[in-house]
């Protein structure tokens, strides 16, 4: 049963099974909520999970920032940093997403509502959502992965 199952789910991702993007609102720093199901994903989006603490994570978007500019005259897509800073530490994201000057919109899942239902387990977690479905997925960051990404952003525009 368990090859069965094995098989089963090789064959699901071999035909482009792809994870579709839950029904979860959580606010930007405005404190307006977004709806992540129904946001307008015919251009990539990427979600970036991270928290404060996380110094991978401010690595991986600080990379990101340096190329992002260039990215955008390239291929556009939209970028979410999705803070997963919970009660104790929320308040600092503010004043990091300042002092970075990140040009990104950044979504606050404190309860991590969004995070759980994307399965993301640890940070740093970077997700692409394409035609509301998820794409692409990678955990973790070292140099070179925002490379990846872009790849993967850029890829979409010849995906049908």
């Amino acid at each position: 049963m368990k090859q069965f199952a094995t098989l089963f789910l090789i064959l699901l991702f071999a035909l482009g099974f792809s994870q579709k993007v839950p029904n979860v609102s959580i606010n930007n720093l405005k404190g307006e909520k977004i709806n992540i199901s129904t946001m307008d994903t015919s251009e990539p989006v990427v979600l970036s999970f991270w928290a404060t603490w996380c110094l991978p994570c401010m690595e991986e978007l600080g990379t990101i920032n340096e190329k992002y500019e260039e990215w955008q005259k390239e291929r556009p897509f939209k970028m979410f940093a999705v803070s997963t800073d919970d009660a104790r530490t929320s308040s600092k994201v503010k004043t990091v997403v300042k002092s970075k000057g990140w040009p990104y919109e950044i979504l606050m899942d404190t309860n991590q509502t969004l995070k759980r239902g994307l399965n993301v387990n640890s940070i740093p977690h970077t997700i692409i959502v394409h035609k509301g479905k998820v794409v692409y997925s990678h955990i973790g960051f070292s140099a070179g992965d925002e490379d990846e990404m872009f790849k993967k952003i850029k890829e979409c525009s010849t995906a049908k």
